[in-house]
């Protein structure tokens, strides 16, 4: 693997005036940022529509797109909103993704918008679509769901729907599709790769599991029989229930993982590589009866396994796949993730947990992995060292060759060994580039609350010292 570093964050935590991040210039002002500063790589987290917690990874779709990440401005520019309606939606702080405004405020602006399209590019969206049936399946799946009063698909009363509805679920889809092209063109443009993340499930309440039950654990009135999570490990001591429906693995082998397929080659299309989130769950995943009161009463199930990983690569066809192989691994898991030739990741915060061979620590690393400081599951680097013991933040600064006791300066003495490092690609989080504290962290797992809300300012970013971080990936052949 040629060596190179990335960035990784999400486009929720971009700057703007809007109460969350888009793609609109911010996301381009980034893209400068990057190529600046010598990265190669923009790693973010799953573009799907979010869940009622905010999360990226349990949505109402694996194939639709976030609607709140929809730049308005040109709506405003196309004459689709007026001035007043767009100074409307200005936010309250630009250091947190107000939810509760977007919730409020844009989804009906977007409806307004959509009414307002002309029939030449109604058309044209409509057109769109329709050559996208599984967006097609997703603004249908929405307009029912509101005309059934936002209940989960299995309380539907019926299957009537509003045209109103389904064509502004169509606008949102299609201007984000293309928006979300003209950022990755610009980014490709200026020597940046862009990494996107799915999800390893889907929620239940999704356009997936309505279309595509089959493909699903379900009971007769189709509700789950088994639920997704993990057992009890370092996050969590009584392990994690993320509730979604198992996929029937033994069905989807009979058709070669056509669902499965379909969803790569969508997310290849859109992004120019991806990570695949809890891979080891392909091995063998934990199964957690649906009504259990927690995970502990869950056991470990065969996924897919090596005839799944031979029908992936020959869809993925050389591009970038990140196997996301943390948490619980066993020599099999090792073994599939050696079959399939995906790199593999290595976390720095997971290096000092006292295995002298761990295959975090720096020295270990293969060049066929992307190694993190941290993930969005992680505290930040600032919050991890400032937590440690004495005793073990020691040993983590005489490993990087700093002699110091401050964590902000550690901060850089790890990023700078982790740059140097025997790794392929070298990945750090925003959080830790900025050297900002726990009150940043991304998502803290097993908790519901308090996610997902960080934003930066185009302040913050610019204090950066981009001629500093292009010496670093200069220095140690990443660019």
């Amino acid at each position: 693997m040629k060596r190179a570093s990335g960035v990784l964050m999400h486009i929720s935590t971009l700057w703007g005036e809007y109460s969350i991040g888009g793609f609109g210039k911010s996301a381009f002002e980034f893209i400068d940022f990057l190529s600046e500063s010598g990265f190669s790589y923009w790693q973010i987290l799953p573009l799907n529509p979010t869940d009622d917690f905010n999360s990226p990874y349990k949505s109402y779709s694996a194939f639709a797109g976030e609607a709140y990440f929809v730049d308005i401005e040109p709506l405003y520019e196309d004459g689709l909103i007026s001035a007043e309606e767009l100074s409307a939606q200005k936010q309250k702080t630009p250091y947190l993704c107000e939810y509760d405004i977007l919730k409020e405020r844009r989804l009906p602006l977007l409806r307004l918008a959509s009414s307002r399209v002309d029939e030449t590019l109604k058309t044209e969206i409509k057109s769109y679509i329709e050559q996208r049936p599984r967006l097609r399946d997703f603004c249908v799946f929405m307009a029912l769901k509101e005309a059934n009063e936002n209940r989960e698909w299995i309380e539907f009363s019926t299957d009537n729907y509003s045209e109103e509805t389904l064509f502004m679920w169509e606008f949102i889809q299609y201007n984000f599709h293309i928006q979300w092209a003209k950022v990755k063109e610009y980014a490709n443009k200026k020597g940046i790769s862009i990494i996107g993340d799915i999800p390893i499930y889907v929620s239940h309440d999704s356009s997936d599991v309505f279309f595509d039950g089959e493909q699903f654990e379900l009971d007769a009135k189709g509700r789950s029989k088994r639920v997704a999570g993990v057992p009890p490990d370092y996050f969590n001591e009584d392990g994690q229930m993320w509730g979604n429906p198992l996929y029937d693995w033994k069905q989807m082998k009979k058709d070669s993982y056509a669902w499965w397929k379909e969803r790569i080659s969508y997310n290849l299309k859109l992004f120019d590589g991806i990570r695949i989130d809890h891979f080891r769950g392909f091995e063998s995943f934990w199964s957690v009866p649906a009504e259990a009161e927690s995970a502990k009463e869950g056991k470990w199930v065969k996924g897919g396994g090596k005839s799944f990983i031979r029908e992936v690569s020959a869809v993925s066809d050389g591009s970038l796949v990140i196997a996301e192989d943390l948490g619980e691994i066993t020599p099999a898991v090792t073994e599939l993730v050696r079959f399939s030739g995906f790199p593999g990741m290595r976390v720095f915060q997971f290096a000092f947990m006292g295995d002298p061979e761990s295959s975090h620590l720096p020295h270990n690393y293969a060049n066929n992995c992307v190694a993190y400081t941290g993930t969005h599951d992680n505290d930040t680097l600032l919050g991890y060292l400032m937590k440690l013991d004495d005793g073990c933040r020691r040993r983590v600064f005489d490993y990087c060759g700093y002699s110091g006791n401050n964590c902000d300066d550690g901060c850089r003495y790890v990023i700078k060994t982790m740059l140097s490092s025997h790794a392929g690609i070298v990945m750090l989080p925003i959080q830790d580039i900025l050297g900002y504290g726990s009150d940043t962290r991304m998502n803290t797992p097993g908790s519901a609350e308090g996610n997902w809300t960080v934003r930066f300012t185009k302040e913050q970013i610019n204090f950066i010292d981009r001629r500093y971080l292009r010496s670093l990936n200069e220095m140690y052949g990443r660019i």
